[in-house]
């Protein structure tokens, strides 16, 4: 695919923070052609803020590049050849209402983005984007490969199939990628001299293996585990004594997917979780942009992390150079996982390089770690239902089937909840689905 220039379109590129660390990964590989970015927003001061970003990053690592910053959707993805999907429908006035108000009928969220009740509704809100997103690459940018970051990431990825299945679409996200140099960090070897494969879901993949020089590192972990006792009262250690393998996602976020840990306030504190925690990071997230608009206006540097973390510059520069990588990602489930309903969306290891993009079949989870994978799963597939159809009652079935809130509200209690939430969003959601429903109609 190597030629004189390489087009990549940002699509909700006013996520300067996280636009400037995927352009400076990009920029650092020094063998990849000329550049030509395209930021995409539509909101005009994140995007000149965006803008100003990108030009004092090509600067400092020394590499010219095209850039254009467009509020026009059609004019920045035409001829692209990669488009990096990061927006958030809604901002953070939608996040706020995911999160307070389930947290009125006292069901408890941290981060309510991937599944459960938020995130049901954000992946409503960015159903209608991405439709809308595809169709326009499916006119004007044919070939291009969407790599998305924007949760809830399996079910963004699976409608995106519904929607053009003609369009490959990659879900990343970096949570296997940390949770790797995390547990190398908590045993004491070197990252880098490890091997590592997880398989399951998003933010709910499982570590299956994990060795050190050909030595299988979990009696390692177990004995680390034993020794400190801070480690005990962690949702992540838990889940790894019920299940038998180590979980790909913080404890904050694992939390929510489960009916174990925020139905009380004893289980809250013993395993020293924080609801509503999301409301706080989106608030330094906004906090983050002001900061950096306010450098960029008095000529200061901003930061550039040093490492090359994020999936979506090594996908790029592994299919333009042909350099073979393994990384982890999200695609639909084509005999990849056997136990895991064929067509839902999992995680799973990917080689790219020369020969594309190459999930690879994991064969069946163990047992307990595929059940517990399924109920998200149902989540997920009730709600892509539900925005196929236009069926509302589908909506509510999708929350219904959530561990976390069946395991804290009422069948009656949901309904009227995502009558509340139906209302708060409106016109974000799909016309369909923007009815009330009576708890108690048959």
């Amino acid at each position: 695919m190597l030629s004189s220039m390489i087009r990549i379109t940002f699509v909700g590129a006013g996520s300067v923070v996280f636009t400037r660390q995927l352009l400076a990964d990009l920029l650092r590989y020094d063998d990849l052609p000329t550049l030509e970015l395209r930021l995409f927003d539509i909101d005009e001061r994140r995007l000149q803020v965006a803008q100003a970003t990108a030009h004092q990053v090509s600067e400092r690592l020394g590499r010219p590049m095209d850039v254009i910053a467009t509020t026009d959707r059609r004019q920045a993805l035409a001829e692209t050849d990669f488009v990096i999907n990061m927006v958030q429908i809604g901002g953070f006035e939608a996040t706020r209402k995911d999160l307070e108000i389930p947290e009125r009928y006292g069901l408890h969220q941290t981060i309510g983005d991937t599944t459960g009740v938020g995130g049901v509704f954000r992946a409503l809100r960015t159903f209608p984007f991405l439709s809308a997103l595809t169709a326009d690459m499916r006119e004007v940018a044919p070939t291009a490969i969407l790599l998305n970051y924007t949760n809830p990431m399996a079910m963004n990825i699976w409608w995106a199939h519904e929607v053009a299945p003609d369009i490959t679409a990659l879900g990343l996200c970096h949570s296997v990628y940390w949770t790797a140099h995390d547990l190398a960090d908590l045993v004491g070897v070197d990252v880098e001299r490890t091997r590592y494969r997880a398989a399951g879901v998003n933010h709910q993949a499982w570590m299956l293996e994990w060795t050190h020089e050909g030595e299988d590192l979990y009696p390692r972990l177990r004995e680390r585990i034993r020794q400190d006792p801070d480690l005990e009262s962690r949702v992540r250690v838990e889940m790894f004594r019920r299940v038998g393998y180590y979980p790909t996602e913080t404890s904050e976020h694992s939390s929510e997917y489960l009916p174990w840990f925020l139905r009380s306030p004893e289980q809250i504190e013993r395993f020293r979780l924080q609801p509503l925690e999301y409301v706080g990071i989106s608030e330094q997230n906004v906090a983050d942009f002001e900061a950096a608009e306010r450098d960029l206006a008095a000529g200061r540097n901003l930061r550039l992390e040093q490492e090359a973390a994020e999936y979506a510059p090594q996908v790029i520069h592994s299919l333009v150079t042909g350099t073979e990588r393994e990384i982890h990602a999200n695609v639909v489930n084509v005999g990849l996982i056997e136990n895991l309903p064929q067509g839902c969306v999992v995680e799973v290891p990917t080689l790219v390089g020369a020969g594309g993009i190459r999930p690879q079949a994991m064969g069946a989870l163990p047992l307990p770690a595929a059940a517990i994978n399924r109920p998200y799963v149902s989540v997920n597939e009730l709600t892509v239902e539900a925005a196929r159809t236009g069926d509302p009652k589908l909506v509510r079935q999708a929350v219904l089937v959530d561990p976390n809130a069946s395991s804290t509200l009422t069948p009656a209690q949901i309904w009227d909840l995502c009558n509340d939430l139906v209302d708060a969003h409106g016109e974000l959601l799909p016309e369909a689905l923007r009815g009330r429903l009576s708890p108690d109609a048959l």
